[in-house]
């Protein structure tokens, strides 16, 4: 048997060999790879030294810790179960990726202690900054952000009167020139389905868009038939049977995304319902599945691709200049009327 080991690569360099390098505990070493602002500056040098004399290899270089810099921007968004967010995230990262940074990105499923999880885990990791889906979290967290010298960017949300910087759009007037066009269609007997309203700014501003075009029109907007459900075509499918049954029956259906429109689609045509001769359907999102179905789908349309680029962009100049996202921007949707908005039926 050949014993010779001298083809072998070397014993790689552990945390302990530089904890005992720079005279320092493992604890130490940790921290100043996770979490740098915590250790005083010659500790942390020292650290970075034997990192380099060892040829150590955290998971961000010894130059990157030197600058306390990662070269990482992280992103929660809500759910990688569609393609709600796809384009955006897609954009984002390509603008990224051209100016040397690489996107770390995770999901919440649309619960809050989930995302503030990820928050602080994408921190620890050394995220130089983040993109986060609307407004709605503690002001604790935030707070956490601010201390933490990390640039927060939120998109999908424009508010006015919100002083946090965010890219996006006003859901509540977005949704409400859609409502208009299917108030002027004749339709009286009007029904939502939509994500749950507790903690997500975005459905609940669409939902309040709706409404207000109602009011506007001399309809009871408090009487608001309204399906809360979780954003897949299935649940999307279920609240619209449930809708349905009914009565009055809705003569138009206004869902607070494609993916639902999608699902309540589905099953209008399973009830052997003729969409829009018996029922009209509405989406919000413009992605790409809205012109694949039958009839095409009425929706609006968010500028993902627009919006992704921008945040980007937007966080690679905080970063470049050291300050918080300087200011907001707010991007335009418009209408998308297809096959499935009618007239209410005779």
């Amino acid at each position: 048997m050949n014993d010779d080991k001298s083809d072998m690569p070397p014993d790689l360099p552990t945390l302990a060999d530089v904890a005992e390098r720079a005279n320092v505990s493992t604890a130490t070493v940790s921290r100043c790879l996770n979490s740098p602002d915590r250790v005083v500056e010659a500790t942390r040098e020292r650290v970075l030294k034997a990192v380099q004399e060892l040829g150590y290899s955290p998971n961000f270089g010894a130059r990157a810790l030197a600058a306390r810099r990662t070269g990482t921007v992280g992103a929660i968004i809500p759910t990688m179960e569609n393609a709600i967010f796809a384009r955006a995230m897609q954009a984002f990262q390509e603008e990224l990726r051209d100016n040397g940074l690489t996107l770390l990105v995770a999901s919440s499923a649309y619960r809050p202690q989930v995302e503030e999880e990820q928050i602080h885990a994408l921190v620890a990791r050394g995220a130089d900054a983040l993109l986060l889906i609307g407004h709605d979290r503690s002001e604790a967290l935030y707070q956490f952000l601010e201390r933490r010298g990390v640039p927060v960017l939120a998109a999908w949300v424009h508010d006015a009167d919100n002083p946090r910087p965010s890219i996006g759009f006003d859901n509540r007037k977005a949704m409400r020139v859609l409502a208009e066009e299917v108030i002027r269609a004749g339709h009286r007997h009007l029904a939502m389905i939509s994500a749950d309203i507790h903690g997500n700014d975005r459905a609940r501003e669409r939902v309040a868009g709706l409404r207000e075009a109602m009011a506007a029109h001399g309809l009871e907007a408090g009487a608001l038939p309204l399906i809360q459900t979780r954003y897949s075509i299935e649940h999307g499918r279920q609240a619209f049977a449930k809708l349905m049954r009914r009565v009055p029956r809705p003569t138009a259906v206004v869902c607070g995304n494609d993916v639902l429109a999608v699902g309540a689609l589905q099953m209008a045509r399973e009830m052997g319902l003729h969409v829009p001769g018996d029922v009209s359907i509405t989406g919000f999102d413009d992605i790409e599945i809205a012109t694949l179905v039958e009839p095409p789908l009425t929706t609006v349309h968010v500028p993902h691709r627009a919006m992704g680029r921008q945040a980007a962009q937007m966080l690679i100049e905080a970063l470049r200049s050291g300050a918080p996202v300087a200011e907001s921007v707010e991007l335009q949707t418009d209408l998308r009327l297809r096959g499935t908005l009618g007239p209410p039926p005779a």
